[in-house]
This record gives C-alpha cells, structure tokens and sequence, in this order.
C-alpha cells in the first residue's frame, strides 16, 4: 500500500491538529499552501504522491507516538503483555534444590504491572542488561513461582543467551 493509493482520517486530524489547518512543512515548492488547504478541507480526495508521501510522514511523526503511548498506558495499568522468548533460562534456589540453565521457549502472559516496570525501566534509558533483569523477575514470579503458588524459595531467575524475544501488547 502506497502513500497515495490510500489516505485515511488521521492525515486530515494531524494535519488540523498541529497545524491551525495547514502545515508548513507540508507546503513545498512543488505543493502550494492552498493544495493543503483544500486537503484538509476535503475538496481533495486523493492528493498528489509528493504531497500523500509527505502527509504519511508527517501522521507517522506525530500520530503515532500518540497511538504507542495509548497503547503502552494501556499495557501498564489494564491489558498487561505477552514475552514470547527463547532463551537460556536456569534458577537459583536453596541448597539441594538448583534447576540447571538450559535453553526455553516460553510464551507468557505478564501482568500489567510488570509491563509497567519495563515501559519505566525503559522510559529511564535503562540498558539491556537491566531490561533482561526486569523480565526475569517477571518470569520468575509469573511462570515459576505461578503468582505464590509454588516454588517459593525460588531465589533468582538467570535469563541469558537471548536466541528469539518478542513483546506483544
């Protein structure tokens, strides 16, 4: 799908939105100010491709981040996300009791404040290695400990050799 085979509503909102009707960036030599008004307007339906490329950059710019961050809000206090990895994953526990790393595939439904923690962690310009710790104690209180129902003396969770990790929201 391309930029000027298929324009949708949030162009025209951005565009009204950030802009008292027109937008700057949008008028360029080859677009008049005018072309844009009569856009907005809804006089043209389907806009020249320089002018549909521009648009989509523009909604990708500053729509977007709105629609991620309804989305994240959302993750972090009602909806939770879904870690599909496969990874090297082992446990510490007391003495006698030690689960051996090996290499897992695990899809786990985390709850919302544990997304909460990572979009934090995240939002803070935490690194890497801090993200991993963050998702392994989610792991080890989601899918070992089961929310408290077992494995209790579970002390650490090692999450390492990272092969495959997604998040879904």
């Amino acid at each position: 799908m391309t930029s000027a085979d298929h324009i949708q509503q949030p162009e025209r909102w951005t565009i009204r939105k950030h802009s008292r009707g027109t937008d700057a960036d949008l008028a360029q030599p080859s677009v008049s100010q005018r072309t844009v008004e009569r856009y907005v307007k809804g006089q043209i339906k389907k806009p020249r491709p320089d002018l549909a490329a521009r648009l989509e950059r523009e909604v990708r710019k500053r729509w977007q981040p709105q629609v991620r961050a309804r989305a994240r809000q959302k993750a972090a206090t009602t909806g939770g996300i879904v870690i599909d990895a496969r990874a090297r994953l082992g446990c510490t526990a007391p003495i006698g009791s030690t689960d051996e790393d090996r290499v897992r595939h695990l899809t786990v439904a985390l709850p919302p404040q544990h997304a909460a923690r990572l979009f934090d962690a995240q939002e803070a310009g935490a690194g890497d290695r801090r993200l991993q710790e963050i998702t392994a104690e989610a792991l080890r209180e989601v899918y070992f400990q089961d929310g408290g129902r077992r494995a209790g003396s579970l002390e650490e969770v090692r999450f390492t050799d990272i092969e495959h990790l997604e998040f879904d929201l």
